[in-house]
Parts: structure tokens; C-alpha cells; sequence
């Protein structure tokens, strides 16, 4: 049925906000946020598809990780729950610590414009009263209360954008072909006509209710709906953009239509060279929380500034993941990363919001020294992993090094060398977990 449809047809110029915003927060919360259980493996796209469908590090798949004999998980689970079903730990799911209005407070402050929360995950538990879900959700099961209004309220009135993430692909509750392993992982998908049907209701309601300014889906569409009649895809996007005129859905429903490409952690890096593209991570190794990650496995406060500073000189935007406990706390580790990029963002915003990739003819990154480039309106900035005496690899013809200024508007000394320009930067600990800094200069 795909080739009934002339996807091209829904192309459209990048809502202007969406490249704008660099950074968004992606929240993964559900049933399995209970167990919260995980081997702490790696990063997605540094391990071998077959061992990470045996050894997963996504806590939100803990469903299908206890299905394996091999993994931990199935040990950790037959002893704490001695095997009990997986639908116990929705009605095991409470809220009581659960602030969307703090939550969002935190999320502004980090420089965030857009939040993404989980509406389905893969085990089918939906955090509204979904169509069809019967008593299969958190309103009347569980935490019974409409998780996604409340954070759509107050992602809103923090004065950010809300999206919605919803797996269309997986639902092991309406078809359970647990486990998944990566040779089956699409023919294990459910493709036929009924699900379409359900998952394309559920999506129009999410549309209906929350008018969200992302659509976020996840491991493909079911084949049936991909079509250009009642109750088909094609239908769903035109139904949506009617609706949510700046809205943007992203790559994840088949070999259909976009308005932008994800990478996720390692995997799917050829995506980054789309026109308008997204990396999604978690702090940690997991989406949903994990409790026997630690410092090991989270990003420092250097690091989540590095990692969001290298895709936006890339042209990308960063869709940083939480994992709240159950109860709905932000975990302490989790919270000191973002409260790290708060304060950096603080300082160093004009670096990234609304900004665009630096010409390589004007200047180029670097490893040694880290450096990365972003453009302003009228400024080109360097963001400088280094301290001391330091040669920012660029064309000095085209920029003026001798107005060069921190944020702040602090002068910067900096001259034209051999390679490039000269700062003169504060010296730093190499070792330390100090952010890196930010230098202006105007373009010629």
C-alpha cells in the first residue's frame, strides 16, 4: 500500500523554531520505571545488534530482557518478583514525588525549548486514556491520572514547546512476540490492519488533545496503515499539520515522510547529515531509569556541554533524556548533569540558541585542542575545551580577533598566528570537570 501514497507531496519547509531550539528534554516514564533494571552494557551503536538485543542497557525494555535466560535481568527479576507478570508494575506505580512544575522550572533553566515525554512505550501502557486501552493505562490503573495533560500544562507554562513520543511499531501488549532479537525485530512488529487502525486513533487523539508540536514515533509504522485512506498515515500527517500548522513529525515511521532525521546515541549517525536532524541520548546508558547506574555510566556536567556543543556546530539539535524514578523524582545524578548544563546555558546561551554550523571556510573544529564552532547573526563562536595559550584552528582574514569577547562582553586577547588565532584563556585543570569556555568574534 506504500506506493499508493506520493509522500513527497507532504514536504514542506523546517518550522523555523525547530532549528532554533538545539535542545529539547526527552522524558522516558512508565511502568518500567518500577524495576527500573538494566545491564549498563553501552552505548547503543557500540555494541553488536545481536548482543544488544540479548544484553540491553534500556531500562524501558525491561520487558523483553527477563524473556532471555542469559541476561541478568531474568535472575534480578526472579529474585525481587519471583516472576511475576509485567502488568504488576503499573498497578505498582505511584507518583507521590511527581512536580511537572518543578520538573519544567529545571528544564527551562538548562535551555531547553521543547519537551518530549513518552506517551506508549513498547509495552503498551499509555499515559492518558487512550482509545481502546480500556483500563490499560495510568488514568485508570497505577498512578490513575492523566500524565500527559498534566506535563503538556506545565511544559507550556514554563514557556517551552510540547511534543509527544509514541511507539507505533512495537506494542508487545497487542502482539507479544517477546523476545525481540535483531533478526526479527521487524518481521516481530505488528503490521496488520486492526493495529493500524488502534495505533492511528491513539496518535489522532494525542493530536486532538494536546495539539503537540512534535510527533515523535518510534521503530517504524505498521505496514496496513501506511496508505492514503481513512484511517491511514498519510491521512494522520495532513489531519496533524491542519491541526499544529508549525508542527514537526520525525523519521521513525517507515520509508513514508519527515520533517527531520534522529540519530540515537552511536547508531544511526548517517542521519546527521540530513538537513534538519536530532541526536537522542540519555544522561546514562538507559532512557528509562536505571538504578544500578551510576557516575560511570551518566554525563558529567563537561560532558553533556561537549556532547550538545558538538552536534549543534554540526547543525543538529539534542533531545537529552530523563528517567524519573517512579515515584516521579528527577534522580540525584541525573539532576546534577542538568543542573551543571543550567548553569553553563546561563552564560553561554548566545552560543547555541539560534545559531547556525560555522562555514569551514572560516573555521574548522579540532581533538587537540577540543574546539567547536558556532554562527550567531553577526558572531562567529569558539567553544574552547582548553585553558591557557590557545590556537583556535581558523581563518584569522575572516574573523577579528582583536574584538574578540567573552559572552559576558569581557575582552578576550586574542591575535592572528600560524594555524589560526591566539586566546588567551584561564588556566584550566585537563583532568577537572570544568565546562568548556566560550569566545566571540565578529565575521568579516
Amino acid at each position: 500500500m506504500d506506493e499508493q501514497v506520493d509522500w513527497g507531496a507532504l514536504a514542506r519547509p523546517t518550522p523555523g523554531w525547530f532549528p532554533d531550539a538545539k535542545l529539547g528534554i526527552f522524558i522516558h516514564w512508565g511502568a518500567y520505571s518500577v524495576p527500573a533494571w538494566a545491564e549498563p552494557k553501552g552505548e547503543l551503536g557500540t555494541i553488536d545488534p545481536q548482543t544488544w538485543f540479548r544484553h540491553n542497557s534500556y531500562a524501558e525494555w525491561y520487558w523483553n530482557s527477563i524473556r532471555f535466560d542469559d541476561n541478568p535481568a531474568r535472575e534480578h527479576h526472579r529474585e525481587v518478583y519471583g516472576d511475576a507478570p509485567y502488568d504488576n508494575f503499573l498497578d505498582a506505580w505511584t507518583v507521590d514525588e511527581f512536580d511537572p512544575a518543578a520538573w519544567c522550572e529545571l528544564f527551562a533553566r538548562t535551555g531547553a525549548r521543547y519537551v518530549v515525554p513518552t506517551t506508549k512505550h513498547h509495552d503498551g501502557i499509555a499515559l492518558w486514556d487512550a482509545p481502546g486501552t480500556g483500563t490499560r493505562n495510568t488514568v485508570h490503573r497505577g498512578p490513575r491520572r492523566d500524565l500527559v495533560s498534566e506535563i503538556a500544562t506545565a511544559v507550556r507554562d514554563a514557556g517551552m514547546r510540547f511534543g509527544v513520543y509514541y511507539s507505533g511499531g512495537l506494542d508487545w501488549w497487542v502482539a507479544d512476540h517477546l523476545p525481540v532479537i535483531t533478526e526479527r525485530a521487524n518481521r516481530q512488529r505488528p503490521n496488520d490492519a486492526a493495529y493500524a487502525a488502534y495505533a492511528y486513533l491513539h496518535v489522532k487523539d494525542l493530536v486532538d488533545r494536546y495539539r503537540p508540536d512534535v510527533l515523535w514515533n518510534d521503530i517504524e509504522w505498521p505496514d496496513a496503515g501506511k496508505h492514503n485512506g481513512t484511517l491511514g498515515l498519510a491521512e494522520l500527517f495532513r489531519h496533524y499539520y491542519a491541526t499544529v500548522p508549525d508542527g514537526l513529525v520525525n523519521d521513525r515511521w517507515g520509508a513514508t515522510h519527515r520533517d527531520y532525521a534522529t540519530s540515537e546515541y552511536q547508531h544511526r549517525l548517517d542521519s546527521e547529515s540530513a538537513p534538519a536532524w536530532e541526536n537522542c541520548r540519555g544522561i546514562g546508558l538507559s532512557f528509562g531509569y536505571n538504578r544500578i547506574e551510576d557516575a560511570r555510566h551518566l554525563l558529567s556536567g563537561r560532558g553533556v556541554v561537549r556532547h550538545l556543543v558538538d552536534i549543534v556546530s554540526r547543525g543538529g539539535n539534542l533531545l537529552l533524556n530523563i528517567g524519573p524514578t517512579a515515584s516521579g523524582a528527577i534522580p540525584d545524578g541525573q539532576r546534577a548533569t542538568l543542573e551543571a548544563l543550567a548553569g553553563w546555558m546561563d552564560v553561554n546561551s548566545a552560543a547555541i540558541h539560534g545559531t547556525r554550523a560555522l562555514p569551514a571556510d572560516i573555521a574548522g573544529p579540532s581533538d587537540e585542542p577540543w574546539v567547536r564552532w558556532t554562527r550567531g547573526e553577526k558572531q562567529a563562536w569558539a567553544i574552547v575545551d582548553a585553558g591557557g595559550s590557545v590556537v583556535l584552528p581558523a581563518n584569522a582574514d575572516r574573523l577579528d580577533a582583536a574584538a574578540a569577547t567573552l559572552p559576558d562582553g569581557t575582552p578576550v586577547r586574542a591575535e592572528a598566528t600560524t594555524g589560526g588565532i591566539r586566546v588567551e584563556l584561564p588556566v584550566r585543570d585537563p583532568e577537572g570537570d570544568e565546562p568548556p569556555l566560550v569566545v566571540g568574534m565578529p565575521v568579516r
